[in-house]
This record gives structure tokens, sequence and C-alpha cells, in this order.
């Protein structure tokens, strides 16, 4: 990978005198100000070097400092900082080396405080692990002697716009037999959820799934951390919030589903399913909230069951009365896979529970070849689809 375009040791002189006056003063930061005291400097940088010292400033001061030009890599969804001389990031192919670094270890440090303290949480040594939601970025930070050598950093950036159905078929995500039934899921309404590991493109696919949701429909988004993004008129997005520096103040992904429930949604979205909100979201699609989706993390369409059942434990619930929930609830689970070939949708399955009330997936469409084909849920997933559209 390419060096990116970091101003050269004379004019990184000049960063360190503007960014003492800066933080000296009271007035805010803006691209105006520091191009006024590049200026007023004296310091002959040339047209070149006054924009990348001025460039180099605001990403020290605002920005993500040593990391910022790797922003302009296509694609780009995570940056990962194992140590001062060691950034990672992710296109979506597979991690990747880069060869930028930081001058030491406490300009790392100083990077995360600065990004967690934006947040409104602290990360030092009574707090040394921390996550923050920014603008365009969710941040976590480990200080060390809990990570065992440097300081870590995982940048996850969100994607300024989503994906149609169409832009994730050319790359291969999945075929036509494949869109076409995604589509048929979101207009007959039925309640899904997406599964799929870490990295495998759920937050994507559900936002261009969303985009394809009627017009008319007001999309209610209850997140851990906003990351979706879709292509529709009418969506509110709800953030959980952390406890502040005084351990109070949290309001968790339940709180805001109640909360959901008042403000006629037509469609109600959890990011992720990963606690005690799963019987909040499950009553609310049992009460008539159709068209009802989220993500959860499984190795597979099979485990989702019992990924279910362990954050039904969570929040009280029995493995039965958990899977009767369930079943009346969730109508299809999307899977979504990661090999060297990019993400993929590796099948849709139906959930269903037989007599003996165990909750179980069955393959409906199994999408894993070059082209989809049929499983022995197929007949139950169109019949569910025939059900909704007669409504």
């Amino acid at each position: 990978m390419q060096r990116t375009g970091i101003p050269d040791a004379y004019a990184a002189g000049l960063v360190n005198q503007i960014r003492e006056e800066v933080l000296a003063g009271d007035v805010p930061v803006t691209g105006a100000r520091l191009a006024a005291a590049v200026h007023a400097s004296g310091r002959l940088l040339g047209s070149g070097g006054g924009l990348r010292a001025v460039d180099r400033v605001q990403a020290d001061l605002q920005g993500l400092g040593p990391l910022q030009a790797l922003l302009r890599i296509p694609g780009l969804t995570d940056i990962l900082v194992n140590g001062p001389h060691e950034v990672w990031v992710d296109t979506g192919a597979g991690l990747a080396r880069t060869d930028v670094s930081f001058p030491a270890e406490a300009d790392l440090q100083a990077l995360a405080v600065r990004l967690i303290a934006a947040g409104g949480r602290r990360l030092d040594d009574s707090c040394p692990c921390a996550d923050v939601q920014l603008r365009g970025y969710r941040v976590h930070a480990v200080l060390p002697p809990v990570s065992t050598g440097s300081t870590l950093l995982s940048i996850r950036v969100r994607a300024a716009d989503s994906f149609s159905l169409e832009e994730l078929q050319a790359a291969r995500m999945m075929d036509a037999q494949c869109a076409d039934t995604l589509r048929f899921i979101v207009a007959s309404k039925l309640n899904f959820l997406i599964s799929g590991a870490t990295g495998t493109g759920k937050t994507t696919l559900l936002s261009s799934l969303l985009s394809l949701c009627n017009p008319d429909e007001r999309l209610v988004l209850i997140e851990d951390a906003a990351e979706l993004v879709p292509q529709h008129p009418h969506v509110i997005g709800l953030q959980a919030r952390h406890t502040n520096i005084e351990r109070a103040g949290s309001v968790d992904l339940a709180d805001l589903l109640r909360q959901a429930m008042r403000m006629r949604p037509d469609r109600l979205v959890v990011g992720e399913c990963r606690g005690a909100e799963v019987r909040e979201l499950l009553a609310a699609m049992n009460t008539g909230h159709d068209g009802a989706g989220g993500t959860i993390h499984a190795s597979a369409a099979s485990t989702v069951p019992a990924r279910l059942a362990a954050l039904g434990a969570l929040a009280g619930l029995n493995a039965r009365a958990l899977a009767l929930q369930a079943a009346g609830a969730l109508d299809a689970v999307i899977h979504l896979e990661r090999d060297a070939g990019g993400r993929r949708v590796a099948e849709i399955a139906v959930l269903d529970s037989p007599v003996d009330g165990e909750l179980v997936t069955c393959t409906a469409l199994d999408c894993r070849a070059q082209s989809s084909s049929p499983g022995p849920g197929w007949d139950l997933l169109q019949a569910r689809l025939a059900l909704r559209q007669s409504r």
C-alpha cells in the first residue's frame, strides 16, 4: 500500500507550533484559522506544503491524526491499530497492513484518549476500555495493561450511503434468484433476521433491504451505535446511550424498543440483537408489527435458534418460552458468510417449531453454489409469502 501524504519534517515542526497556539486559545478551530496560522508563521513551505500542514494540524486536532489519510481508501470499513507501528485496514477483501505509523506509543494513546473524550467518555487507568460513537465513526480503545502490548484502537467507518440490492448483486454478494427472494421477503413484510459473523456485511445488507420498503412506511431504527443508512424518505433513528463518568444515565436497546412502540412504527428494526432486548423485539413481532428485522451474530443459520435461546435467557425466558415466541414471530433467517471471494448470502432459511416445541431452521434457498437452489424449506417460505400478500 502506498504511503499517504504526510508533511515532511520541516512542516511537522510547524504542526507542533500551531497546535500549541490553537490549544492555548479559546476560539473555534476552523480551516480558515489554521490556514491563517500557517501563513503567519513566516515559514516558506510553498502552496502544497502549506495545504498539507493545514490538513495535518486539522487531523491532529479534530480528525484521526496520522490515520486521517486512510479515509481516502475506497471501500474502507475498518481501521485497526495494534501499536504505533502496526496499522491495518479492511476494505471488504480482508485485512491489509499499511505503512502508516505514529511517532511513539504516547502519540497513539493521546489520539485514543482524545477520540473517546470527544464521545463524552473517559479513557484512563480507572477506565481502560471504552467505546464511543462519533460522527461517521465507531471507536473502541483499550489501554495497557489490559492490553498486553500497546494501546489498541479499533475504528469502524460508517458508510456514507447504502448500496442498492442491484449493486450488491453486481458485487456477487448474491445471484438474481436470491435477490428476487429478498425483495419478496421485504415486500410481503415477513419478519427476518440477518445472521453472520463479524465483517460479513450484515449491516450493509440490512440497509439495502430497508431501502426497498414502501416510501409511505415509517421506519424506526434502534441501534447500539448508529450505522444503518437506508435510502428511504421516512426514517427515525434511536441510539443507545452508555453510562457517563458517574456511571449513570444509560439507555439500553430494550428501553428504546419500548419507546419505539409508542412512535407509530410501520417497521421496527434492531441493528443488532445481542441482549435482553430480544424479548421486546419478539413481543413486538407477535403483536402485529410485521416487516420487522435486525441482525444477529451466528456462525450458521442452524445456530440461530441456540443464539436466540442464549439471548432469551438474559431476558428471563426459558428455552420453551423463547421457542414459542420466536416461532410465532420470525419468518426467515438470511445468513451471510465471508471467504476469499468476499461477502455473500449463503442461505435463506425459515424458522419453524415442530411438534416437540424445539425451534429449528430449515434451508429454503441454498445460495452457496454459483446459482441458488431451493431447499426443503422452500415450500414453507412460499406459503408464508403468499399468506402475507393475501392480507
